[in-house]
């Protein structure tokens, strides 16, 4: 099932957790349709500005899965309102960034970044239909901290 131009069910619900512990990781009317937003307002508008394929690593979570993952059960994954990615090639710190600039979203987390290296681990992008945030947060292992981090150059 198409979600969006580029983007289809099977890719934001995949997960080989899943089918390996035969967890049924498939979401309702309500979830495809959250999920169809979040590819309409985040992940359409990041594809189009940069211009490659996006590989979601992680979309919906039926929330057995998410509990196996350590996930809280509020989790916006959970709802088909969040979902992980990253773009081979471009450095998710930058992209980080341009979301947070150009992007309506509820809440944006850079992933284990390594500035050092100029990268993020990927990033974590949620939207709701109403009420969005636009909270930043980035995650170290020692917890999440509000905002990201500095950038010199943005693309």
């Amino acid at each position: 099932m198409r979600l969006s131009d580029h983007f289809y069910l099977h890719e934001l619900t995949r997960s080989q957790i899943a089918t390996r512990r035969a967890l049924p990781n498939q979401p309702d009317e309500k979830q495809i349709d959250a999920l169809r937003l979040l590819c309409r307002r985040v992940l359409e508008p990041v594809r189009r500005h940069v211009k490659v394929p996006i590989m979601p690593s992680s979309g919906y979570r039926c929330l057995a899965l998410n509990r196996f993952l350590g996930s809280g059960d509020s989790s916006s994954h959970c709802r088909g309102e969040a979902v992980d990615f990253e773009v081979m090639g471009v450095d998710n710190i930058q992209l980080a960034h341009w979301v947070s600039d150009n992007l309506d979203f509820d809440q944006l987390i850079l992933e284990y970044p390594q500035p050092d290296k100029g990268d993020g681990r990927w990033l974590h992008v949620s939207y709701k239909a109403e009420g969005n945030r636009a909270e930043c947060l980035t995650r170290l292992h020692d917890g999440y901290h509000f905002g990201l981090p500095h950038v010199r150059e943005r693309f």
